[in-house]
């Protein structure tokens, strides 16, 4: 398919985010991410695609260096912002407060980045508590600089994985349009059908190839590995039944086929309590999922490849992006640009 605009990956994790806007017809043209076991998943499932520029910190960027592109993608991540003073108030050729907003924290990365390639559009990604974040001071201060300072039409809108996935996760998306007119987040077709966590399980009934690392015989069993410990299970009943006597809410997550599931965390690894998986048939204690179901629960095709050990895998799900929300959301982009 030729590739019909150029867009760069920033804070790219492992993929999630490129593979929606290479759906949509997009070459990557730039990769940025830090974490090395990120990197090693991101590159094993892109090894095949154009060669492009990969640079490990943002911060090593150099605006000369970077490719044209028309679209800017970026998970940043969220950080305090100071309004101490700074230095450098130039090296934008701005005398307003650009840098004294946002000196120090990885957004200013992006924003110098926006200001020297103007792009067509730009999609962050951030989660949800991000507008709340230091009194709403960190959302207000994102705002005005990608409106004000840089001359984006800017929209945003918490959008929620469920109608796509078994999972409910709200993550805000802020688009912004050099064009002037707003990035309309009413164009987006969401499913009208709710999918249940069956569609993402290993079946178990030797309909499904096995995944050795996953599951094995002739049926596809899943591994006894992610079936929880008598101590581990008696534990987190014991610290839910706590809570709830407290009043409060915490406490694990039991899921049946029918259910769908909680947000997937980056903690994941440690004990699954979050999702976990009825098992039936008289069993007991249930399982976490799988590294491929978590993969499923964010989306990401069967064809993925999983190079890292399940506990980096856990948290590489749990810190990426729902794909098929990014494939809607890319789709809309590129109609209005």
């Amino acid at each position: 398919m030729r590739k019909r605009f150029r867009f760069i990956d920033l804070f790219a994790g492992i993929g999630g985010t490129r593979l929606g806007f290479e759906r949509a017809g997009g070459n990557c043209v730039l990769t940025s991410e830090w974490d090395q076991y990120a990197e090693q998943t991101y590159r094993e499932n892109f090894k095949n695609a154009r060669t492009h520029m990969t640079v490990q910190d943002v911060r090593d960027l150099h605006e000369e260096d970077i490719p044209d592109h028309e679209i800017l993608l970026a998970g940043f991540p969220c950080q305090p912002f100071s309004l101490a003073g700074v230095s450098k108030k130039n090296s934008l050729g701005r005398p307003h407060g650009f840098l004294d907003a946002t000196q120090g924290t990885l957004f200013f990365d992006v924003a110098r980045i926006i200001n020297s390639k103007r792009p067509k559009a730009f999609l962050l990604e951030n989660v949800k508590n991000l507008i709340a974040h230091d009194g709403g001071n960190t959302f207000r201060t994102i705002l005005g600089v990608l409106e004000n300072d840089l001359g984006y039409s800017v929209s945003y809108k918490v959008i929620d994985s469920k109608p796509w996935v078994p999972q409910s996760r709200k993550r805000i998306y802020i688009i912004g349009m050099e064009s002037g007119l707003p990035f309309d987040f009413d164009s987006l077709i969401i499913p009208s059908s709710q999918p249940a966590l069956g569609s993402i399980l290993h079946p178990q009934n030797g309909s499904e190839v096995p995944e050795p690392r996953y599951t094995s015989g002739k049926h596809g069993r899943v591994l006894s590995k992610y079936t929880l410990r008598d101590g581990t299970w008696s534990y987190l009943q014991k610290h839910a039944e706590l809570h709830r006597a407290k009043g409060n809410g915490f406490g694990y997550g039991l899921f049946d086929r029918s259910g769908v599931a909680r947000t997937l965390s980056s903690r994941y690894y440690k004990d699954g309590s979050e999702i976990l998986i009825k098992r039936g048939n008289g069993y007991l204690n249930p399982r976490r999922l799988t590294p491929r179901e978590c993969a499923r629960l964010m989306g990401f095709p069967d064809s993925y490849h999983i190079p890292v050990s399940d506990s980096q895998a856990y948290k590489q799900f749990g810190n990426s992006v729902v794909v098929p929300v990014i494939s809607e959301l890319a789709s809309k982009i590129i109609k209005q640009i």
